[in-house]
């Protein structure tokens, strides 16, 4: 079997993750290929509880971090409101130390929140990028679209799906045109991988696509025989290569209602998902500082927003996307509902006194070290003095007569000779004096 390279992510870090991302989902194709289901959306499914489940300490750690976040804000407001009318700068130094030692007391850092949001927003936007374009990362799927875009590529180097005036095949042909310019092949599969079933049947009419086979089975469906993409691409009866707004559209026009129900529960079903996701989540109180209280404010708004949001575009995107969406928020809500049975467990009290060991102990370490540095910046200044002192005894033992008769002998001493010290000690006395 030939492996071939489709059009994968390049993006700084977000392509590195997604590749990764993409060997485990090719794994979990090939072993559901292995006990004969051979299924997009059942690699879906169980590729979103594996990823899951490798970011749960992250998950967790990141609940702790809130939950003890929560417990440490009256001591930060207490700080804040003590230092509310001071703005000198010494004040609030002190101020920003003493919070300091607020967080290190609770074994958090102010930048916690952000740092697990960093880590986990590569892996979110790889996620969906090896879900949205499965070709480009499981080969057996890339190879099998790979029959099809040769047999286009032999026929017309892909002129006819290029110039095609039909405009939902124009639209596609025009999001991929950069990747057609760049390789012929991978982009005619981005292509194909993104048509409607009713698309594609109008390209494989133009083509002759209809015989082809890969290993030996049908590529494209036929009247008798169920082909490898169908196969593929079928989840309850629904296509989750199409949008559930073609699927509607396509079974309505043959009182197929079943399917008309499935496809509209792919975006309510992402919506009320999520909104349980979100009610489960712990909620930040009111910090008392009137930004951060706004910002989560905001957050709140939009998280109420968002199970809207993504119904509208679980209607419109692939229905493999819902898929991947409504498992995602079905696998967190299980996960939220254990993680906060864990959290609550935990005794918070005794976790801070532990902490508090380690902030004393890092503290006097800290002073330990400040304590050295004093020492050593003492004994510099003690041979700065000795070495002033030893200059004032040599200016003294130079005596002006000495200096005025080393002027008189030459007045033009060479820079460096002793003639030359000796005329500085005489300046340096003179200006004494006059002192």
């Amino acid at each position: 079997m030939d492996t071939i390279l489709l059009t994968q992510d390049s993006t700084l870090i977000i392509g590195q993750v997604g590749w990764v991302l993409g060997k485990i989902m090719e794994g979990i194709f090939e072993v559901i290929n292995l006990i004969g289901i051979p299924n997009i959306g059942l690699a879906i499914i169980l590729f979103t509880i594996v990823i899951n489940l490798l970011m749960l300490p992250l998950t967790i750690k990141q609940q702790k971090f809130s939950k003890l976040s929560a417990k440490m804000q009256p001591e930060i407001q207490a700080i804040q409101s003590k230092y509310k009318d001071k703005k000198d700068q010494e004040s609030q130094m002190a101020m920003n130390q003493q919070i300091q030692a607020v967080y290190a007391k609770y074994g958090v850092s102010p930048s916690g929140s952000c740092v697990y949001m960093l880590i986990q927003l590569p892996i979110l936007f790889s996620l969906y990028r090896v879900i949205y374009a499965m070709p480009a990362y499981v080969t057996r799927i890339g190879n099998t679209f790979n029959v099809l875009a040769q047999k286009i590529i032999d026929t017309d180097q892909a002129e006819f799906l290029k110039n095609c005036d039909i405009s939902s095949i124009k639209s596609v042909v025009n999001t991929y045109n950069k990747n057609m310019g760049k390789n012929l092949t991978n982009g005619v599969i981005d292509v194909l991988n993104r048509l409607s079933s009713t698309d594609l049947k109008t390209i494989s009419d133009h083509y002759g696509l209809s015989n082809l086979e890969y290993n030996g089975q049908l590529i494209l469906s036929n009247d008798t025989t169920k082909g490898l993409l169908d196969t593929y691409n079928n989840f309850f009866g629904l296509n989750i290569a199409n949008s559930p707004q073609n699927i509607i559209s396509g079974a309505m026009k043959v009182g197929a209602w079943a399917i008309v129900v499935g496809a509209i529960m792919i975006p309510v079903l992402s919506a009320v998902t999520q909104w349980i996701n979100v009610m489960l989540m712990p909620q930040q109180p009111k910090s008392g500082n009137e930004q951060a209280d706004s910002m989560a404010s905001s957050m709140k708004s939009m998280n109420m927003i968002m199970p809207l949001m993504s119904a509208w575009f679980c209607f419109t995107l692939p229905a493999g996307m819902g898929l991947y969406w409504i498992a995602g928020s079905v696998v967190r809500s299980i996960q939220q509902v254990l993680i906060n049975k864990h959290i609550d467990k935990i005794d918070f009290d005794a976790l801070i006194e532990k902490n508090k060991e380690k902030s004393a102990k890092k503290i006097e370490k800290m002073k330990a070290q400040q304590e050295k540095l004093n020492a050593y910046a003492s004994m510099s200044t003690k041979n700065i003095q000795s070495k002033a002192n030893v200059s004032k005894s040599y200016s003294n033992d130079v005596t002006d007569d000495t200096v005025d008769t080393v002027s008189n002998t030459d007045t033009k001493a060479k820079a460096g000779s002793m003639m030359s010290k000796a005329n500085m000690v005489k300046d340096f006395n003179e200006k004494n004096n006059k002192q």
